[in-house]
């Protein structure tokens, strides 16, 4: 564990580097049969790999808040 407070968006950084690893992996699932020439999966496994994209976009989000937080804090103690 760490000695530094969690910061706004930290929680969504870790919330989307999972949801966008969890998409990664499902879309090596979804490629590698197409590789080795077996039979494609199902199509729920492609719609599993759209977490990626999410994932992305989440993470993107809790940056974007941290950033935000850290601007109000600057503007703050400025004043």
């Amino acid at each position: 564990m760490s000695d530094e407070t969690p910061q706004a968006g930290d929680l969504l950084v870790r919330i989307g580097a999972i949801v966008f690893l969890i998409g990664a992996v499902a879309t090596l699932a979804t490629v590698t049969p197409l590789f080795i020439g077996a039979d494609p999966l199902p199509s729920v496994f492609y719609w599993v790999c759209m977490l990626m994209g999410v994932g992305f976009v989440v993470a993107a989000a809790g940056v974007l808040r941290s950033v935000a937080a850290q601007r109000r804090q600057a503007r703050s103690s400025t004043t």
